[in-house]
């Protein structure tokens, strides 16, 4: 799968979703890194297949009233250390990319993968 990851994750995620095989990309790798407009990261995104994964429920609203970006897996697991979030992400991945097999929105919570139709 292709990701762009938004400023609030670790550029560690998209180090470890490269190495597990998918395109990622964060923020700081686009021209303006982390102060990169949330328009820019949705064109981005959608221009080129990206799955948006964020934190921020801006790019919720976004999807939901704009349908844009056209993918997005919303990180809802509230603060916690690199050493859980990593895991929790990639040793849910096949999940993820199941649920995108069938919705364009999905939410990952410290428990639960919901694939939202």
């Amino acid at each position: 799968m292709k990701f762009i990851i938004d400023a609030q994750l670790p550029v560690k995620l998209a180090v470890a979703l490269t190495a597990a095989g998918h395109d990622a990309v964060h923020t700081l790798n686009l021209p303006d890194k982390n102060r990169s407009r949330d328009s820019y990261i949705v064109r981005l995104a959608d221009s080129e297949g990206r799955v948006v994964i964020s934190k921020d429920a801006d790019f919720v609203t976004s999807h939901i009233v704009h349908g844009s970006p056209l993918r997005l897996l919303q990180i809802s697991t509230g603060n916690m250390p690199n050493s859980t979030l990593l895991p929790l992400v990639l040793g849910n991945l096949d999940r993820i990319a199941g649920a995108f097999e069938s919705v364009v929105y999905v939410e990952l919570t410290t428990t639960t993968i919901i694939a939202h139709a």
